[in-house]
């Protein structure tokens, strides 16, 4: 589906388990392809939620997938509309049952987000908002790998991640304050672990 189709956090979610459903792995290439190369939002908000699942109890799984969101966002800040991964990434894959059961278990949350937010306070997510929130979302990635000594620590800056992707998605400038709030949150809780 081409991503500028996608009414919704959910309609993404659903590619993503088709997209699981049709292979006995899954990879990050084809997840990406399921949401489309031109989806900043969906394309950091997936991975990041699946970190915030029980996928992110894999070992590295968390800084990979902070890698990929990395790799996007340097490109959203510097303004490209199609956004490339490279082939090493792409192809690391994950086992697709994984994945399915990931995805069952944010969409409840997914369908809340869909209903609760949606095309308020929009100047924060224009072009100036998305590359600023693009910014954030590198800085993030960056406190993964740290964080991710600490068990479950990592779901906190994915999270925030998350927030920035589904508020740039649907154009919600109120989710993107909750984004920033968590994100003051993320470096908070890794300056006490640091110290």
């Amino acid at each position: 589906m081409n991503a500028s189709r996608h009414s919704s956090i959910a309609s993404i979610l659903n590619d993503v388990d088709q997209g699981a459903d049709e292979y006995g792995k899954v990879s990050i290439g084809h997840i990406v392809e399921s949401i489309g190369h031109r989806a900043f939002g969906p394309l950091v908000a997936v991975p990041a939620m699946l970190v915030v699942s029980p996928l992110g109890a894999i070992p590295t799984l968390p800084s990979i997938l902070a890698l990929v969101v990395a790799i996007f966002a340097v490109q959203m800040a510097f303004g490209r509309d199609y956004l490339w991964l490279p082939k090493t990434l792409a192809n690391r894959s994950v086992d697709g049952s994984r994945v399915r059961r990931a995805v069952e278990r944010i969409r409840p949350t997914t369908r809340k987000l869909d209903r609760w937010f949606d095309q308020r306070l929009t100047t924060l997510c224009g072009a100036v908002g998305t590359r600023v929130a693009s910014a954030c979302c590198l800085f993030l990635c960056l406190t993964v790998p740290p964080l991710e000594l600490v068990p479950f620590a990592a779901a906190l800056p994915m999270a925030a991640i998350a927030m920035f992707g589904i508020a740039i998605a649907l154009r919600d400038g109120l989710l993107m304050l909750l984004a920033y709030a968590l994100m003051a949150a993320t470096f908070f809780l890794l300056l006490k672990t640091t110290n």
